[in-house]
């Protein structure tokens, strides 16, 4: 539970806490299992607080400060998170369906199991973190930067990845049913067993990728850059390649029924 004179100290108002913080800067806040519904900390310094299991559902955070924070199994459902540090923060099984953390920083964060269903994260910065089994279905990901991220068995369906940058990240076994990937970056990208059937892929740059057995059936590769990728044993049938670079790619093994092939 909260320490009750930590969260005395943070709804006195933010000069009183940025004053304790500087004063007491050996002190670790614990506000653990708070509710803080809809509360303002925009610009608020949490830098390495206990918040798991907090309710920030519907709070304002924007700028906050978070880095290296605990939110584990915390709420915070629609709350506000534009442009927030979040790097190396634990926010693993925490519920974050609708937040907005549009050019958030998340870095190095652990969201293993988050929910982050239909949340804005359009333009954050992403590389590095832990998202493996995470619910990413309809989130808005435009513009992200995922380089190097762990999504394997992440649930990205119907989620919007345009212009993302997913350089060598790890996606085996993901589900991106019915995505949008136009335009986005998956140098060496790792997408073993993916399904990406009636993906939008698009102009997407998949250079040395590895889609060995990924369920690409009724996907638009058209104009993509596949060279050098791998696709042995995947499943193509019906998949349009229409103006795609195929130079070195392996699709030994792939089913290429009714699929539409470069000239």
């Amino acid at each position: 539970m909260a320490n009750r004179e930590h969260l005395a100290l943070l709804k006195a108002g933010a000069v009183t806490w940025i004053e304790w913080r500087k004063k007491n800067p050996q002190i670790e806040p614990d506000l653990s299992a708070a509710n803080l519904q809809g509360y303002n900390l925009r610009g608020a310094n949490l830098q390495g607080v206990n918040l798991s299991r907090v309710d920030l559902s519907n709070a304002l955070l924007v700028r906050a400060n978070l880095s290296g924070a605990n939110l584990s199994s915390a709420n915070l459902y629609k709350a506000n998170l534009s442009e927030a540090n979040l790097s190396e923060a634990n926010f693993s099984v925490a519920n974050l369906s609708g937040a907005t953390l549009t050019q958030a920083d998340l870095s190095y964060a652990n969201l293993i199991g988050a929910n982050l269903s239909e949340a804005n994260l359009k333009d954050a910065a992403i590389a590095y973190a832990n998202l493996i089994g995470t619910d990413l279905s309809k989130a808005n990901l435009k513009g992200a930067d995922l380089a190097c991220a762990k999504l394997c068995r992440a649930n990205l369906c119907f989620a919007n990845l345009m212009e993302a940058n997913l350089s060598e990240a790890d996606l085996s076994q993901a589900n991106l049913y019915e995505a949008e990937v136009i335009g986005a970056y998956l140098y060496k990208t790792d997408l073993y067993k993916a399904n990406l059937s009636y993906a939008h892929l698009g102009g997407a740059y998949l250079s040395k990728a590895n889609l060995s057995e990924a369920d690409l059936s009724k996907a638009n590769l058209r104009w993509t850059n596949l060279n050098g990728a791998n696709l042995a044993g995947a499943n193509l049938k019906g998949a349009n390649f229409t103006g795609a670079k195929i130079r070195g790619a392996n699709f030994t093994g792939a089913n290429l029924q009714e699929t539409i092939m470069p000239d």
